[in-house]
């Protein structure tokens, strides 16, 4: 297809040469022609006036500046369409912003992309300019790339794994208040039903850890990467459990130790602003780590479980909650819209990766379970959340950091839906050198 080729429902500019013969240089409906096949699913429309696909469409994407479209041609995928959206160069109508799920899931389903021929390509670029090819200012959201990263040490050090925690969890506790709701929450909730809120949903899943725990009164637990607190706060005051709580961010330790002392837990829990690798060695009697294994790197995997090993006394249980690849052959670094926006340095694993890790350094598997459906109901609650409070988050964060998280949520949660990545809780105890073990013949935390 030429570039002066029109689906029906395109509106270009005049054919009409100006002034002194020059032709007209492409439209944004001739770029958007020249990348995509078949009918289009939504309606695009560009700065310029020019449109293409269904009127009627329930969605449409509007680019709005130059500068948007520059961004979207000097980084094709996810990135560059992250970068025009978070910018306000692109803007979608038919959705809200905290919650683009279905404009996602229409795009991702009904777009149809093709690489153009080369003479398309040449005769492009030829006619928007060269240096429309120049990449733009990248929004202030966005982190640093990978290779730039190297000034704040080698990947997974505790400096840069500093700097990447602080990036995505010190933004505001307030806007975390509004998305994540009474909970704070930011882990995988479990829902004996849809119906079930989220804050009910959220109970249920620290009842499910401690059970699997197998928690008492007088117990000692060390909680990795304990975010806001909940497990620790929920184990002193449902399970009379001595809790400890570690987590790299200063905003989200300060947030926690606070909502310990107003619920008068201080004689059962604490939460410290410390990496891992430095929480006490003390032998404790159950460890939970929910939501930490993504942030500390693959090859550090065996580091990582043995540091927790050597902090279980004899017999004592583990329980990992992590977010998996579907599969052992996914590749372990996220993507780049991930990577910039939302986790840098992220890592996922799959399940049987994470799973010989645990067994390999000394620790015994005994249950395993996926929650991912969970996982969907939980973004698509907290997308919720978001959408009720969006001007409150947008006066907290910015519109900018606003729109990451609607995008981020929502593309999130259609993976989880279709398989694409996966919630693996995986149960281990420190068994004895001879096999020696407590655990029951069935697991004792089902009816």
């Amino acid at each position: 297809m030429s570039l002066t080729d029109r689906d029906q429902g395109a509106a270009s500019a005049s054919a009409t040469p100006p002034a002194g013969g020059r032709q007209p240089g492409p439209t944004v409906a001739d770029v958007v022609r020249a990348v995509t096949a078949g009918p289009l699913p939504v309606r695009i429309t560009g700065y310029d006036g020019s449109a293409v696909g269904p009127s009627d469409a329930g969605i449409t994407l509007s680019i709005r500046s130059e500068r948007g479209l520059s961004y979207l041609l000097t980084a094709p995928g996810d990135l560059g369409m992250a970068r025009a959206y978070v910018s306000g160069d692109l803007a979608l109508q038919g959705v809200h912003p905290g919650d683009p799920y279905e404009a996602l899931r229409v795009l991702k389903d009904e777009l149809r992309l093709r690489p153009p021929s080369l003479s398309e390509g040449l005769a492009l670029v030829r006619g928007l300019g060269w240096e429309r090819l120049m990449p733009p200012p990248a929004p202030p959201q966005e982190a640093q790339p990978r290779w730039k990263r190297v000034v704040n040490g080698l990947r997974h050090s505790r400096v840069r794994d500093s700097t990447a925690i602080s990036h995505h969890y010190d933004v505001s506790n307030a806007f975390y208040e509004k998305v994540l709701g009474p909970s704070m929450t930011y882990t995988c909730a479990v829902f004996r039903s849809p119906e079930d809120t989220l804050e009910q949903a959220q109970a249920s899943k620290y009842d499910l850890v401690a059970n699997k725990l197998a928690l008492k009164p007088g117990m000692r637990l060390l909680d990795v990467g304990c975010g806001w607190g909940g497990m620790v706060r929920h184990a002193a005051r449902e399970y009379g459990v001595k809790a400890l709580g570690v987590t790299l961010s200063k905003a989200q330790a300060q947030w926690a130790q606070a909502a310990i002392e107003r619920e008068g837990l201080t004689e059962l829990a604490e939460v410290r602003h410390l990496d891992y690798r430095d929480a006490p060695m003390e032998q404790f009697d159950a460890i939970s780590s929910i939501g930490l294994t993504e942030h500390i790197g693959v090859r550090n995997y065996p580091a990582y479980f043995g540091a927790l090993r050597d902090r279980l006394r004899p017999d004592a249980r583990l329980l990992n909650h992590t977010i998996t690849r579907a599969n052992n052959r996914a590749p372990h670094r996220s993507g780049a819209f991930i990577d910039r926006y939302v986790f840098p340095d992220g890592e996922l694993a799959g399940p049987g990766r994470l799973i010989s890790e645990v067994h390999d350094v000394g620790l015994e598997v005994h249950h395993e379970e996926n929650l991912r459906q969970h996982y969907a109901l939980t973004l698509a609650a907290w997308c919720r959340n978001l959408v009720d409070n969006w001007d409150f988050c947008v006066s907290e964060v910015g519109a900018g950091t606003a729109r990451v998280w609607g995008l981020y949520m929502a593309g999130s949660r259609m993976a989880f839906e279709r398989n694409e990545i996966q919630l693996h809780q995986v149960l281990a105890t420190r068994t004895g050198p001879k096999g020696e073990s407590s655990y029951p013949l069935r697991p004792d935390w089902l009816p």
